[in-house]
């Protein structure tokens, strides 16, 4: 008798179409449930970014209800090649007189001209800072510095010397200059200021101190008369006034002087003829000060909160619309918690506030609500309604304590969105149930394939059976056939 091997030979049947089509038909509520799964997953997705969306709402919503958005300010300068002003933490709006005559200075020594790569001598250099008196007769060393020897060898070039002044920390910064004459050592204080002056008095190896040769060329010690190197510039304070109160700093950049306000000076006074090289002399530069509301700053507030609340609103009209044009709905069309986070958020922005005195409602500042639920700003509006800082800022930030409803807006936007991005919050509880859908459609779909596959396991049994009888059938038949045929031939 012959064995069977593979399913339908026995019965000429195609029996693997027939149990791929049955089984086909059994896994049918599996795929069903897989693209339902599919949508769900969508949902949860779009639920993110709709509580991302909302979260950025409510941070620029936050700054437009906290109070140091709104008492931020700015300071201008009349002559900004004169001084440049930041306002700060503690300023006050006003106007200030600022006169300055001369600016803060470093001193600044340079030395005779060398050839290039010449050596000037070995020793000690020893560099001490401190301030010079108005003649350079004394000089008092600094309070809490001291004096800062340098070896020189024998080999040193003025660029190698350089480099030793500049790794000693004395205080002081050196350079090469070359000009037509050769090469000149440059030394300056590190920081402006009469009390950033220095002296250099030098040792020779060769025993004869400070003498005019070797290394001494690079002394500065008026009061042991020793001139070798020339000051270009004396180490000074700036001197100016502001509203007639008069303040010598040993820097450029003015602190305290006005509370809250830096004062960055760029220009000292016209040099007085008579003393061209006393910039004390000098005839004082006027500019004027005007300390304000920094209106800007609000507007880009108000702007950056508009462009965050569109976004919102724009991704939540496209998940729950209908797009008859393109027979399509969005991922959340129908969906109730979606449709009503819409709802609440445009009564919230329609129903505006009694705080902000002339501003009761966005459209008086300029910001209408278009049909689609966004915002537009119209910004000569805006920018007129920032001239009552006082309004805006309460239709905005105001507190109600009798009435929350009533609150300012960006108050309500925060407040609103904390609530449903809380963990106990509309969205995040939406989230969590569309989250147990799939949890229990994935259960669902393994029992399926289960009992899809004892389904199959089954078919193919019953036709394996099928194949073996048909077989034997298949056997007897063609046994009886040569024994009919044997008796036909013997009569």
């Amino acid at each position: 008798m012959a064995s069977i091997t593979s399913a339908g030979l026995g019965s000429g049947l195609d029996v693997e179409s027939i149990v791929t089509k049955l089984v086909s038909l059994e896994q049918q509520p599996i795929v069903d449930l897989q693209k339902r799964t599919d949508t769900i997953k969508t949902q949860i997705s779009e639920y993110g970014k709709i509580k991302s969306a909302f979260s950025a709402m409510r941070d620029a919503a936050a700054k437009l209800a906290n109070p140091s958005t709104w008492a931020a300010l700015t300071a201008m300068s009349s002559d900004t090649s004169m001084a440049t002003v930041i306002a700060g933490a503690g300023s006050g709006a006003g106007s200030y007189a600022l006169s300055v005559t001369n600016l803060a200075s470093p001193q600044s020594l340079s030395s005779n001209a060398f050839a290039t790569n010449a050596t000037v001598g070995s020793g000690s250099m020893t560099i001490e800072l401190g301030q010079w008196s108005s003649n350079n007769s004394t000089f008092t060393g600094k309070n809490g510095a001291t004096p800062v020897s340098v070896s020189i060898s024998a080999t040193d070039t003025l660029s190698s010397i350089r480099d030793k002044i500049n790794g000693s920390g004395a205080g002081v910064l050196a350079s090469v200059v070359t000009d037509a004459n050769g090469q000149r050592l440059v030394i300056r204080s590190k920081d402006t200021g009469e009390a950033n002056g220095f002296r250099i008095t030098t040792a020779d190896d060769d025993g004869n101190g400070s003498d005019a040769s070797g290394l001494s060329a690079l002394a500065y010690d008026p009061t042991s008369s020793i001139r070798s190197m020339t000051q270009n510039t004396a180490a000074m304070n700036a001197n100016l006034t502001v509203n007639g109160l008069a303040i010598s700093s040993a820097s450029n950049n003015i602190e305290g002087a006005v509370d809250g306000l830096t004062i960055n000076l760029l220009k000292g006074g016209t040099k007085d003829p008579a003393n061209p090289d006393d910039p004390t002399k000098n005839t004082p530069i006027q500019s004027t000060i005007t300390v304000g509301q920094d209106k800007d700053s609000v507007k880009k507030v108000i702007n950056d909160f508009v462009t965050s609340y569109n976004s919102l609103m724009t991704l939540m009209r496209n998940d729950t619309k209908y797009d008859e044009a393109n027979k399509t709905a969005g991922a959340l069309q129908g969906d109730s918690t979606a449709v009503g986070l819409q709802s609440q958020l445009r009564n919230i922005t329609a129903s505006g506030s009694t705080l902000g005195g002339q501003f009761g409602r966005l459209s008086d500042i300029g910001i209408d609500v278009a049909a689609d639920g966004t915002m537009k700003v119209t910004d000569t509006k805006l920018t007129s309604a920032l001239g009552n800082m006082s309004d805006l800022k309460n239709l905005f930030m105001g507190v109600d304590t009798n009435d929350a409803n009533n609150n300012g807006l960006a108050t309500r936007w925060r407040g609103f969105a904390d609530q449903v991005t809380g963990f106990d919050g509309s969205i995040t509880t939406r989230t969590t149930g569309l989250q147990s859908r799939v949890t229990a459609n994935g259960k669902r779909t393994d029992e399926l394939n289960d009992r899809s596959a004892a389904y199959e396991k089954r078919l193919r049994a019953q036709y394996t059976a099928l194949d073996t009888q048909m077989a034997k059938l298949n056997d007897l038949q063609s046994y009886v056939s040569k024994i009919t045929s044997m008796i036909s031939s013997s009569s």
